[in-house]
């Protein structure tokens, strides 16, 4: 079920706000559908913007895997019973992680191949985390993980971009056919945390998402540091300059 308008659920305390935007606007595919102009604001969402860091996340994944019923139980608690995969969605929604605001901006790509568009290459450089989603009962979807993992180094050009590797329909043990145990591997070789998810059950699904803001959360913070550490003079440097003067003026003396 797609929410819009006055349809729009209400999490009172965790999330404040929640509606459709464009994401990134003229996207083949992409809903024109949107939301009303006059939204009702309720609790911290009439509180200043610049408050809140906004989080621009994208879905990645073969289609079929369940991002965008993923997507809509984060939002919206809902299970989508019919969704086309064909059409790209974004969303917005004001939640609370570790206590600080934060405004997530969530491209739902359609289920397309792991392959490089210009509409792609715009989407990979504006998101700034990636959750790459996989079926456990679909082993070709999987395979096509590192495919995604791939196309996001060849747009950014680094693999420290923040990521979390997601199994889901976790429910689904007896279809299973890929093991827990390879999700985790994977995990591991991509450095990025990793869950088994149910979008059907929602298990582990707002998990998925704060797992992430809190990967580029840290990842700012280890720039930061790395900056303030690269612009601090090293001591060694000033004690070789200081040295002969220090001697000079034993020697005076």
């Amino acid at each position: 079920m797609i929410c819009h308008g006055s349809e729009l659920p209400w999490r009172e305390g965790e999330a404040t706000c929640c509606l459709r935007v464009p994401f990134p606007p003229g996207s083949p595919g992409f809903s024109k559908r949107t939301m009303d102009s006059g939204t009702r604001p309720v609790g911290s969402c009439n509180s200043p913007a610049g408050l809140s860091r906004e989080y621009k996340l994208v879905m990645l994944g073969a289609g079929g895997v369940g991002k965008s019923a993923m997507t809509m139980q984060f939002i919206s608690h809902r299970f989508p019973e019919d969704h086309d995969p064909t059409i790209e969605d974004a969303y917005k929604i004001r939640i609370r992680i570790d206590d600080e605001p934060a405004n997530l901006d969530i491209l739902d790509t359609a289920g397309q191949q792991a392959e490089f568009t210009a509409m792609r290459d715009q989407y990979m450089r504006a998101g700034e985390g990636f959750i790459i989603c996989y079926s456990i009962t679909d082993r070709r979807s999987f395979h096509e993980v590192r495919e995604f993992k791939q196309l996001i180094y060849r747009v950014r050009r680094t693999d420290d971009t923040p990521v979390v590797l997601v199994g889901n329909k976790s429910d689904l043990k007896q279809l299973r056919q890929v093991s827990k145990e390879e999700g985790l591997a994977l995990a591991r070789e991509f450095s990025c945390p990793f869950f088994e998810t149910s979008a059907a059950y929602r298990y582990y699904i707002d998990d998925v998402f704060h797992a992430l803001v809190r990967e580029i959360r840290r990842k700012e913070k280890e720039a930061v540091l790395a900056m303030e550490k690269k612009s601090k003079p090293k001591n060694s440097v000033w004690k070789r300059l200081k040295s002969p003067f220090r001697k000079k003026k034993d020697s005076v003396t």
